[in-house]
């Protein structure tokens, strides 16, 4: 699996910063006073209890990532985490880590060379990561409590970005991502708004954006304008999802069927079905 892309942070480091306390705060405020036990139906299996903890030790690891920049795939993700003994009490631990997570950032040099399971191998590819992580739980809990979800189609575009600039390295966590393949097909994600065919440097919520993933014997690739440009492949094989960038996001995370009517396609939809068989993470 590879990427013809390059690790470009489309957007500022500081709105990464900004997006990451006001993401936090918003689902501690949707989680506030909910019954622990409450299902959430996207993330199955999973209390808003489980949602909760979740975050807040993911942000919690991630940060201690942060201040040490490591160098290399840490052994253990074992951080002193003080956890709350009663789960009522998880929205205002999560709360009480805000002030902590973004003075790490604040002290971080967003272009410190760090390891990262990712495509980019600095310091902010964890910002980018622990904000994506927050705002699609922020969604989670919502679609669990009955709030309407609402999301910056700016921030929603680059996390189309984000997802797909990573996903080729996800098989460390994701196995199931090293079986991907195809015979050339192609996978287009675009943006409403967004001119076909130009390839997967165009994203924003004003020109909308456009990304073209190739399925190819030996795995899949993300690929850059010039590549989409000269993608071969038979309209036959082409399969293309249209749609805000907020439901794209959604979609690719497993929260949106491609089948809602939020979605327009054309081509083969089983390119999709493999698609979605291969990247839950």
């Amino acid at each position: 699996m590879a990427s013809d892309r390059s690790a470009a942070h489309p957007l500022p480091y500081t709105t990464y910063r900004q997006a990451i306390e006001r993401e936090t705060a918003r689902l501690v405020e949707v989680v506030r006073g909910v019954d622990p036990a409450t299902p959430v139906p996207s993330c199955p299996g999973w209390t808003v209890a489980d949602l909760t903890r979740h975050v807040g030790s993911l942000q919690r690891w991630f940060s201690a990532l942060l201040s040490r920049l490591v160098q290399e795939p840490p052994r253990s993700r074992e951080v002193e985490l003080g956890l709350p003994d009663s789960a009522q009490e998880y929205p205002r631990w999560v709360e009480a880590g805000i002030p902590r997570v973004a003075a790490v950032l604040e002290a971080t040099d967003p272009l410190a060379p760090m390891w990262a399971w990712g495509a980019d191998q600095h310091a902010r590819f964890w910002a980018r990561r622990m904000l994506f992580e927050t705002l699609v739980h922020r969604v989670d809990a919502e679609l669990s409590t009955g709030h309407a979800s609402s999301l910056d189609p700016e921030l929603a575009a680059d996390g189309v970005d984000e997802f797909l600039v990573n996903l080729p390295q996800a098989h460390l966590f994701a196995p199931a991502v090293a079986e991907l393949k195809g015979d050339g097909e192609t996978l287009v994600f675009q943006c409403a708004g967004a001119a076909t065919g130009g390839g997967a440097d165009e994203t924003g919520p004003d020109a909308g954006g456009e990304w073209w993933v190739r399925l190819d014997a030996d795995g899949f690739r993300l690929l850059d304008r010039a590549a989409a440009a000269a993608d071969t492949a038979s309209p036959d094989a082409r399969t293309t999802v249209r749609g805000e960038a907020a439901d794209l996001l959604l979609l690719l995370y497993g929260r949106r069927s491609y089948q809602d009517s939020a979605f327009e396609v054309t081509g083969p939809p089983a390119t999709l079905d493999r698609w979605f068989a291969h990247t839950a993470f």
